[in-house]
């Protein structure tokens, strides 16, 4: 993270942030419903990314601490036609630090028109402590046994591949960097996650043996990005002056699937008038 407000303000590694109002891709920046076309800001190459060009990562949001639990209410109102986006959205964000060593994010969110929404937060992990330590070392385990392949400009083909026997399966815990050379770029992909309700469970593990601590991720969503840093290039420092560089972290974040506005058969992520939004994640550390 950063010290003061201008450091996430300035161009994005999207450090802790909440982001919205559609995280991940969208396609082209456009998207349609019904009839009517909706164009976005195009600020990742032609895709529309995180929000766009003022997403919710570069907004200040209304906060409210709690007088009785370790949690804070983050509350945002976005308005009908901010970055391209249908309809006012009233969003509300929960944060509370539990007993057992858990950071608990709870999204809600309400409209007055039919729009897409995909809320996630995207905080980045190193479980070493020391970002001169990359996270290739680190093992992960996702419980999917499918992901969604993307075109160049990492944009979902529309498949739902099988992980299996691919360095893309991590249904038992793999080193990261044992097989990240045979994925173009690094990983930066969705994992359609194999879940077996609809209630908060446990899609994914991290842990590292320098430190022994250990990630679990619980989330309601049916998808997980796996981002292992790929952009960071050493350009933002740490308070203490260490450079952050490509691999130095990592991030896991619960959504639905990149560009589900333009593909009918992912699950939607359109939120009618009168419905109610409601997600949930859950960030559990622990030592093995």
């Amino acid at each position: 993270g950063f010290d003061s407000l201008s450091g996430y303000l300035a161009k994005p590694p999207y450090f802790g942030a909440i982001i919205g109002r559609y995280g991940n891709r969208i396609g082209n920046a456009t998207f349609k419903i019904d009839t009517a076309t909706y164009q976005l800001a195009a600020n990742d190459g032609k895709q529309h990314l995180h929000g766009g060009n003022k997403g919710y990562d570069k907004v200040v949001w209304d906060a409210q601490p709690s007088d009785s639990t370790a949690s804070l209410t983050l509350t945002y109102l976005s308005k009908d036609g901010e970055e391209g986006y249908p309809g006012n959205l009233s969003i509300t964000v929960v944060y509370t630090l539990t007993d057992d060593d858990e950071l608990l994010m709870e999204y809600s969110a309400e409209t007055d028109k039919t729009t897409p929404v995909n809320l996630t937060n995207h905080s980045y992990f190193n479980l070493t402590g020391d970002v001169a330590n990359t996270i290739l070392g680190h093992q992960l385990q996702v419980h999917a046994d499918k992901y969604t392949p993307v075109d160049a400009g990492l944009i979902p083909t529309g498949e739902l591949k099988a992980v299996k026997d691919g360095p893309f399966d991590f249904l038992q815990p793999h080193q990261i960097g044992e097989r990240i050379a045979q994925v173009p770029g690094g990983y930066d992909h969705n994992f359609v996650l194999s879940r077996t309700t609809s209630d908060l469970e446990l899609v994914a593990t991290l842990s590292d043996s320098i430190s022994g601590r250990k990630l679990e991720v619980y989330t309601t969503e049916p998808g997980l990005q796996f981002y292992s840093g790929n952009f960071l290039d050493g350009s933002i420092k740490t308070s203490s002056g260490q450079p952050i560089q490509q691999h130095a972290a990592l991030c896991l974040e619960t959504q639905h699937f990149p560009d589900s506005p333009n593909k009918p058969a992912f699950p939607s992520t359109l939120l009618k008038p009168g419905e109610k939004y409601h997600t949930v994640t859950k960030y559990k550390i622990t030592l093995q």
